[in-house]
């Protein structure tokens, strides 16, 4: 029976382009680890705000959490491209089983949440960067967009269950109970690594193959628009931290209780994964880089409603636009780079795209906490608005003149 379904699905996955005995559990995979990010850096918050440590803390933990794997990023992505995918997935589970075990117990100080922090953002890398890769071996060129939007499903399903376990068990309160909510992440991070365990590696001679083909970093740098779709990654992907980052301190500003603050960022998921779900479909209707322009200068309007002082009806209203405008947008920022980049070096292509998140990531944070120590959370959403809007400005004009 079980060899009889293994033909049903390689047949599938040959009439459709796609290795659905790979994606199936990637997708999974992914939806369990998006789940633990989510509940872990909004708990971070929490915990920070609970330890009354001042709000520029948030913006370096932030930090401390992208400025290790920025550090590895190439050296992953070179580890990728000779084939180690599913290592790569093993060990990042790993170091998120042994890193929420040590939030749920030796987090009560700022260092551990500093070095806790950096863990995680290192465990992080190496998941991100191997599911990515993994979405890739999983199909053939016609079923890549396909793959992709099913991948970032399972991340839209995970981002939407991580801050909906946090109202659920947050409540009314301020500020939740961390301790709990970290040992959900700790749960969650035992299951991700099982889940891990059923993700095949690349067979042995395609790991061989690849040993020999390293395309230079400058030849790719080179490459026309890849930099302008790395810029709109790393401010997309950036744009969703901040948002996960500064909603819980717009909650204490403007007195949202925990279950308002958590079904805010349940919504935008939501909306997330509609869009994902209908994205290849509107990708046959719009074109690649008016697509990216359309969504991100919409993403960048719901950005903007949060810098006003709209009511928490409007927030909702403002979070599903954000949430389905960015679902796309964040989608195209991955597929926009595979788009661009040679068979040989897209493990090196997407460790790129992450190096620049990271950066983003280090970065971002800390000016914005700058920022919002001296005009407040809404000045942080009001330059997240202009930047998603100038980035996709940028992708469109570029994508023109390499066409």
């Amino acid at each position: 029976m079980s060899n009889r379904w293994s033909e049903i699905l390689a047949s599938r996955g040959r009439a459709s382009d796609i290795d659905y005995r790979l994606l199936v559990p990637l997708v999974l995979y992914s939806a369990t680890v998006q789940t633990i990010y989510a509940i872990v850096r909004v708990t971070t918050s929490y915990r920070a705000i609970e330890l009354d440590l001042p709000v520029v803390w948030l913006g370096v933990i932030s930090a401390t959490f992208a400025m290790p794997p920025t550090l590895l990023a190439v050296w992953v992505g070179r580890l990728l491209d000779r084939g180690y995918d599913a290592q790569a997935a093993w060990f990042g589970s790993a170091v998120f089983v042994l890193v929420c075990a040590g939030f749920c117990f030796f987090a009560n100080s700022l260092t551990a949440l500093l070095l806790l922090t950096a863990l995680f953002g290192v465990g992080h890398l190496f998941l991100m960067a191997s599911q990515q890769m993994l979405c890739i071996r999983s199909s053939g060129p016609r079923g890549r967009d396909s793959a992709f939007g099913n991948y970032v499903v399972g991340s839209a399903v995970g981002q939407g269950l991580g801050p909906y376990l946090i109202a659920w068990l947050g409540g009314s309160a301020t500020v939740p109970a961390t301790g709990r909510l970290f040992g959900v992440a700790l749960i969650a991070a035992v299951i991700s690594l099982a889940v891990a365990g059923a993700i095949r590696p690349a067979p042995k001679h395609k790991r061989l193959r690849k040993e020999g083909e390293i395309v230079p970093l400058r030849t790719l740098l080179r490459q026309s628009g890849l930099m302008a779709v790395l810029i709109a990654s790393v401010i997309t992907i950036t744009s969703q931290d901040l948002l996960t980052i500064y909603l819980p301190l717009l909650g204490t500003e403007q007195n949202i209780d925990v279950r308002n603050i958590g079904a805010l960022l349940t919504a935008r998921s939501v909306a997330a994964l509609v869009s994902r779900l209908s994205y290849t479909r509107v990708l046959r209707l719009i074109e690649r880089q008016k697509l990216t322009l359309i969504t991100m200068a919409g993403a960048g309007i719901g950005f903007a409603c949060f810098a006003l002082p709209i009511p928490l009806a409007a927030m909702y209203a403002a979070m599903i636009f954000l949430g389905f405008a960015l679902g796309i947008a964040t989608t195209l920022s991955l597929t926009n780079v595979v788009d661009l980049a040679s068979a040989a070096a897209m493990g090196t292509v997407m460790s790129l795209r992450i190096t620049g998140n990271r950066l983003g990531q280090a970065a971002l944070p800390f000016l914005a906490s700058l920022v919002a120590a001296a005009t407040g959370v809404a000045g942080i959403f009001a330059i997240v608005a202009a930047s998603l809007v100038t980035s996709g400005a940028s992708v469109y004009v570029s994508r023109q003149e390499r066409a």
